[in-house]
Protein backbone atom coordinates (compact mmCIF):
# COMPACT_ATOMS: atom_id res chain seq x y z
CA UNK A 1 0.00 0.00 0.00
CA UNK A 2 2.72 2.02 0.85
CA UNK A 3 5.04 1.17 -1.91
CA UNK A 4 1.97 2.31 -4.46
CA UNK A 5 2.21 5.24 -3.11
CA UNK A 6 5.98 5.91 -3.29
CA UNK A 7 5.88 4.96 -7.12
CA UNK A 8 2.62 7.31 -8.10
CA UNK A 9 4.75 9.70 -6.27
CA UNK A 10 7.50 9.01 -8.30
CA UNK A 11 5.99 9.24 -11.17
CA UNK A 12 4.46 12.56 -10.41
CA UNK A 13 7.88 13.88 -9.96
CA UNK A 14 9.25 13.03 -13.39
CA UNK A 15 6.53 15.64 -14.90
CA UNK A 16 8.48 18.56 -14.53
CA UNK A 17 6.23 21.68 -13.80
CA UNK A 18 4.01 19.67 -12.02
CA UNK A 19 4.28 20.50 -8.26
CA UNK A 20 4.40 24.04 -9.34
CA UNK A 21 1.16 23.93 -11.56
CA UNK A 22 -0.46 21.98 -8.41
CA UNK A 23 0.64 25.29 -6.14
CA UNK A 24 -0.71 27.76 -8.56
CA UNK A 25 -4.27 25.89 -8.84
CA UNK A 26 -3.91 26.09 -4.32
CA UNK A 27 -3.51 30.00 -4.88
CA UNK A 28 -6.31 29.98 -7.18
CA UNK A 29 -8.43 27.96 -4.83
CA UNK A 30 -7.61 29.92 -1.60
CA UNK A 31 -8.04 33.18 -3.27
CA UNK A 32 -11.17 32.28 -4.57
CA UNK A 33 -12.65 31.21 -0.71
CA UNK A 34 -11.58 34.06 0.26
CA UNK A 35 -13.37 35.95 -2.51
CA UNK A 36 -16.37 34.01 -1.43
CA UNK A 37 -16.14 35.17 1.82
CA UNK A 38 -16.14 38.70 0.89
CA UNK A 39 -19.40 38.16 -0.86
CA UNK A 40 -21.27 36.29 2.14
CA UNK A 41 -23.05 39.25 4.12
CA UNK A 42 -24.86 37.75 7.33
CA UNK A 43 -22.05 35.64 8.47
CA UNK A 44 -19.56 36.26 11.19
CA UNK A 45 -15.83 35.36 10.37
CA UNK A 46 -15.76 32.87 13.13
CA UNK A 47 -19.20 30.75 11.95
CA UNK A 48 -16.83 30.80 8.61
CA UNK A 49 -14.24 29.31 10.35
CA UNK A 50 -15.84 26.70 12.10
CA UNK A 51 -17.73 25.46 8.30
CA UNK A 52 -14.12 25.72 7.08
CA UNK A 53 -12.75 23.61 10.09
CA UNK A 54 -15.72 20.77 9.78
CA UNK A 55 -14.50 20.44 5.99
CA UNK A 56 -10.86 19.79 7.30
CA UNK A 57 -12.52 17.33 9.48
CA UNK A 58 -14.83 14.95 7.10
CA UNK A 59 -11.73 14.94 4.48
CA UNK A 60 -9.41 13.93 6.98
CA UNK A 61 -11.19 11.53 9.29
CA UNK A 62 -10.62 8.85 6.36
CA UNK A 63 -7.23 9.23 5.81
CA UNK A 64 -6.45 8.56 10.13
CA UNK A 65 -8.92 5.56 9.73
CA UNK A 66 -6.52 4.32 6.35
CA UNK A 67 -3.26 4.66 7.57
CA UNK A 68 -4.13 4.15 11.17
CA UNK A 69 -2.55 7.02 12.92
CA UNK A 70 -4.89 7.19 15.83
CA UNK A 71 -6.64 10.31 17.08
CA UNK A 72 -3.85 11.90 19.43
CA UNK A 73 -0.99 10.78 18.13
CA UNK A 74 2.31 9.74 19.89
CA UNK A 75 2.14 10.79 23.63
CA UNK A 76 5.53 13.21 23.73
CA UNK A 77 4.25 15.10 20.60
CA UNK A 78 0.55 15.65 21.71
CA UNK A 79 1.36 18.99 23.39
CA UNK A 80 3.13 20.12 20.37
CA UNK A 81 -0.03 18.92 18.00
CA UNK A 82 -2.26 20.68 20.54
CA UNK A 83 -0.69 24.36 20.26
CA UNK A 84 -0.21 23.48 16.40
CA UNK A 85 -3.99 22.89 16.34
CA UNK A 86 -4.61 26.19 18.20
CA UNK A 87 -2.32 28.48 16.43
CA UNK A 88 -3.07 27.17 12.78
CA UNK A 89 -7.25 27.65 14.16
CA UNK A 90 -6.47 30.85 15.21
CA UNK A 91 -4.42 32.25 11.79
CA UNK A 92 -7.54 31.06 10.31
CA UNK A 93 -9.76 32.68 11.95
CA UNK A 94 -8.18 35.79 12.80
CA UNK A 95 -7.73 35.72 8.42
CA UNK A 96 -11.02 35.83 7.67
CA UNK A 97 -11.95 38.15 10.24
CA UNK A 98 -9.55 40.09 8.02
CA UNK A 99 -10.86 39.32 5.17
CA UNK A 100 -14.15 41.04 6.17
CA UNK A 101 -13.25 44.20 7.35
CA UNK A 102 -10.27 45.01 5.09
CA UNK A 103 -9.87 45.00 0.85
CA UNK A 104 -8.79 41.78 -0.39
CA UNK A 105 -5.32 42.40 -1.23
CA UNK A 106 -4.01 44.31 1.97
CA UNK A 107 -5.05 41.15 3.97
CA UNK A 108 -3.38 39.13 1.75
CA UNK A 109 -0.29 40.83 1.14
CA UNK A 110 0.01 41.30 5.36
CA UNK A 111 -0.36 37.57 6.17
CA UNK A 112 2.18 36.94 3.40
CA UNK A 113 4.65 38.18 5.53
CA UNK A 114 4.81 34.70 6.84
CA UNK A 115 7.91 33.44 6.23
CA UNK A 116 9.88 36.53 8.08
CA UNK A 117 7.87 35.96 10.84
CA UNK A 118 8.94 32.20 10.81
CA UNK A 119 12.97 33.20 10.87
CA UNK A 120 12.71 35.33 13.76
CA UNK A 121 10.58 32.91 15.37
CA UNK A 122 13.19 29.71 14.41
CA UNK A 123 16.00 31.85 15.52
CA UNK A 124 14.49 32.75 19.02
CA UNK A 125 12.82 29.03 20.00
CA UNK A 126 14.96 26.75 17.56
CA UNK A 127 18.19 28.59 17.79
CA UNK A 128 17.94 28.87 14.24
CA UNK A 129 20.95 31.26 12.39
CA UNK A 130 18.65 35.25 11.91
CA UNK A 131 21.56 37.05 9.59
CA UNK A 132 21.70 40.31 8.62
CA UNK A 133 19.70 39.83 5.45
CA UNK A 134 16.55 37.80 7.98
CA UNK A 135 16.79 41.65 9.92
CA UNK A 136 16.46 43.57 6.71
CA UNK A 137 13.66 41.57 4.98
CA UNK A 138 11.88 41.72 8.76
CA UNK A 139 12.04 45.75 8.30
CA UNK A 140 11.26 45.45 4.63
CA UNK A 141 8.06 43.76 5.76
CA UNK A 142 7.54 46.43 8.41
CA UNK A 143 7.87 49.25 6.40
CA UNK A 144 5.15 46.92 3.97
CA UNK A 145 2.82 46.51 6.46
CA UNK A 146 3.47 50.51 7.73
CA UNK A 147 2.14 51.38 4.34
CA UNK A 148 -0.64 49.18 4.14
CA UNK A 149 -1.91 49.77 7.22
CA UNK A 150 -1.32 53.74 6.73
CA UNK A 151 -1.78 55.04 10.27
CA UNK A 152 -2.91 58.69 10.49
CA UNK A 153 0.32 60.27 12.58
CA UNK A 154 2.47 59.08 9.69
CA UNK A 155 -0.53 59.85 6.36
CA UNK A 156 -2.41 62.03 8.05
CA UNK A 157 -6.40 62.08 8.88
CA UNK A 158 -7.54 61.30 5.84
CA UNK A 159 -7.05 57.53 4.52
CA UNK A 160 -8.13 56.99 0.65
CA UNK A 161 -8.61 53.00 -0.21
CA UNK A 162 -10.10 51.55 2.70
CA UNK A 163 -12.88 49.98 3.39
CA UNK A 164 -15.38 51.24 5.77
CA UNK A 165 -13.93 53.01 9.08
CA UNK A 166 -10.17 53.38 9.85
CA UNK A 167 -11.16 52.35 12.70
CA UNK A 168 -12.14 48.58 11.24
CA UNK A 169 -8.73 48.98 8.77
CA UNK A 170 -6.83 49.21 11.72
CA UNK A 171 -8.42 46.03 13.55
CA UNK A 172 -8.28 44.05 10.36
CA UNK A 173 -4.22 44.94 9.88
CA UNK A 174 -3.64 43.72 13.75
CA UNK A 175 -5.75 40.48 12.75
CA UNK A 176 -3.78 40.11 9.83
CA UNK A 177 -0.52 40.59 11.42
CA UNK A 178 -1.38 38.50 14.24
CA UNK A 179 -2.53 35.67 11.74
CA UNK A 180 0.69 35.94 10.00
CA UNK A 181 2.78 35.40 13.32
CA UNK A 182 0.08 32.23 14.44
CA UNK A 183 1.12 30.55 10.93
CA UNK A 184 4.80 31.39 11.48
CA UNK A 185 4.43 29.44 15.21
CA UNK A 186 2.60 26.76 13.05
CA UNK A 187 5.42 25.98 10.65
CA UNK A 188 8.26 26.60 13.86
CA UNK A 189 6.09 23.48 15.85
CA UNK A 190 5.53 21.60 13.03
CA UNK A 191 9.93 22.08 12.31
CA UNK A 192 10.12 20.75 16.01
CA UNK A 193 7.59 17.87 15.47
CA UNK A 194 9.45 16.85 12.08
CA UNK A 195 8.38 13.66 10.48
CA UNK A 196 7.45 11.52 12.69
CA UNK A 197 3.83 12.36 13.04
CA UNK A 198 1.29 12.14 10.18
CA UNK A 199 0.93 15.22 7.80
CA UNK A 200 -3.15 14.03 8.53
CA UNK A 201 -2.88 14.11 12.27
CA UNK A 202 -1.70 17.64 12.41
CA UNK A 203 -4.86 18.66 9.99
CA UNK A 204 -6.90 16.13 12.45
CA UNK A 205 -5.81 18.53 15.64
CA UNK A 206 -6.04 21.94 13.49
CA UNK A 207 -9.40 21.02 12.53
CA UNK A 208 -11.28 19.38 15.57
CA UNK A 209 -9.45 22.64 17.95
CA UNK A 210 -10.34 24.88 15.73
CA UNK A 211 -13.85 24.06 15.56
CA UNK A 212 -13.86 23.82 19.44
CA UNK A 213 -12.45 27.21 19.61
CA UNK A 214 -14.65 28.83 17.21
CA UNK A 215 -18.04 27.48 19.24
CA UNK A 216 -16.77 28.45 22.27
CA UNK A 217 -16.31 31.72 20.81
CA UNK A 218 -20.11 31.91 18.78
CA UNK A 219 -21.47 30.97 22.19
CA UNK A 220 -19.50 34.02 24.18
CA UNK A 221 -20.38 36.50 21.44
CA UNK A 222 -24.03 34.87 21.18
CA UNK A 223 -23.62 34.91 17.31
CA UNK A 224 -24.51 31.79 16.10
CA UNK A 225 -26.91 31.57 13.82
CA UNK A 226 -27.68 29.89 10.47
CA UNK A 227 -27.50 32.72 7.66
CA UNK A 228 -31.00 33.40 6.82
CA UNK A 229 -29.79 33.73 2.97
CA UNK A 230 -29.86 30.52 0.89
CA UNK A 231 -26.83 32.39 -1.53
CA UNK A 232 -24.86 33.04 1.80
CA UNK A 233 -25.45 29.01 3.06
CA UNK A 234 -24.69 28.16 -0.68
CA UNK A 235 -21.41 30.28 -0.42
CA UNK A 236 -20.46 29.13 3.15
CA UNK A 237 -20.40 25.20 1.72
CA UNK A 238 -17.87 26.47 -1.24
CA UNK A 239 -15.72 28.47 0.86
CA UNK A 240 -15.23 24.73 2.65
CA UNK A 241 -14.72 22.79 -0.83
CA UNK A 242 -12.12 25.59 -2.44
CA UNK A 243 -10.52 25.68 1.28
CA UNK A 244 -10.09 21.77 1.36
CA UNK A 245 -9.25 21.92 -2.11
CA UNK A 246 -6.38 24.45 -2.05
CA UNK A 247 -4.99 22.58 1.11
CA UNK A 248 -5.06 19.57 -1.00
CA UNK A 249 -2.73 20.60 -3.89
CA UNK A 250 -0.31 22.35 -1.66
CA UNK A 251 0.27 19.29 0.19
CA UNK A 252 0.38 17.69 -3.69
CA UNK A 253 2.94 20.41 -4.42
CA UNK A 254 5.17 19.62 -1.84
CA UNK A 255 5.43 15.90 -2.23
CA UNK A 256 6.47 16.18 -5.51
CA UNK A 257 8.62 19.72 -5.50
CA UNK A 258 11.15 21.17 -3.21
CA UNK A 259 9.63 23.67 -0.19
CA UNK A 260 11.86 26.71 -2.18
CA UNK A 261 10.09 26.85 -5.45
CA UNK A 262 6.70 25.59 -3.82
CA UNK A 263 6.84 28.90 -1.58
CA UNK A 264 7.60 31.43 -3.97
CA UNK A 265 5.17 29.90 -6.80
CA UNK A 266 2.68 31.08 -3.75
CA UNK A 267 3.14 34.43 -4.36
CA UNK A 268 0.00 33.75 -7.02
CA UNK A 269 -1.88 34.33 -3.60
CA UNK A 270 -0.77 37.93 -4.05
CA UNK A 271 -1.58 38.26 -7.65
CA UNK A 272 -5.22 36.58 -7.71
CA UNK A 273 -6.00 38.91 -4.47
CA UNK A 274 -5.89 42.21 -6.57
CA UNK A 275 -7.20 40.55 -9.84
CA UNK A 276 -10.20 39.54 -7.55
CA UNK A 277 -10.61 42.89 -5.60
CA UNK A 278 -10.38 44.73 -9.22
CA UNK A 279 -12.19 42.10 -11.34
CA UNK A 280 -15.19 41.02 -8.32
CA UNK A 281 -14.89 43.52 -5.60
CA UNK A 282 -14.84 47.13 -7.87
CA UNK A 283 -12.18 47.87 -5.70
CA UNK A 284 -8.80 49.98 -6.77
CA UNK A 285 -6.14 49.15 -4.75
CA UNK A 286 -4.07 52.54 -4.19
CA UNK A 287 -0.10 52.86 -5.03
CA UNK A 288 0.35 52.45 -1.13
CA UNK A 289 -1.06 49.15 -0.96
CA UNK A 290 0.83 48.24 -4.08
CA UNK A 291 4.18 49.65 -2.56
CA UNK A 292 3.54 47.83 0.65
CA UNK A 293 2.77 44.84 -1.81
CA UNK A 294 5.88 44.44 -3.19
CA UNK A 295 8.02 45.03 -0.12
CA UNK A 296 6.32 42.26 1.85
CA UNK A 297 6.60 39.80 -1.47
CA UNK A 298 10.61 40.30 -1.74
CA UNK A 299 11.04 40.11 1.81
CA UNK A 300 9.31 36.86 1.68
CA UNK A 301 10.59 35.74 -1.54
CA UNK A 302 13.70 37.32 -0.13
CA UNK A 303 13.26 34.95 2.72
CA UNK A 304 12.87 31.65 0.85
CA UNK A 305 15.76 32.13 -1.42
CA UNK A 306 18.28 32.15 1.09
CA UNK A 307 16.85 29.18 3.06
CA UNK A 308 16.36 27.18 0.09
CA UNK A 309 20.14 27.97 -1.36
CA UNK A 310 21.22 27.38 2.02
CA UNK A 311 19.54 23.84 2.65
CA UNK A 312 20.71 23.03 -1.03
CA UNK A 313 24.34 23.49 0.18
CA UNK A 314 24.01 21.56 3.02
CA UNK A 315 22.44 18.41 1.29
CA UNK A 316 25.45 18.51 -1.16
CA UNK A 317 28.05 18.64 1.39
CA UNK A 318 25.89 15.60 3.13
CA UNK A 319 26.31 13.72 -0.22
CA UNK A 320 29.87 14.65 -0.82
Amino acid sequence: MASTETRRIDKEKTCPGLGLFYTMLSALFFSVASLFLKKVEDVHSVEASAFRCIFQMMFVLPGLIYYKTGFLGPKGKRVFLFFRGLLGSGAMILLYYAYQVMPLADATVITFSSPVFTSLLAWIFLKEKYSPWDLLFTLFTITGVVLIARPPFLFGSKVAGIEGSYADHLKGTIAAVASAISAASTLVILRKVGKSVHYFLSIWYYAVIGLIVCVIALSVMDVWTLPHCGKDRFLLILIGLFGLGGQIFLTKALQIEKAGPVAIMKTMDVVFAFIFQILFLSHLPTWWTVGGALCVVASSCGTVIRKWRKSSKEAKQTEI
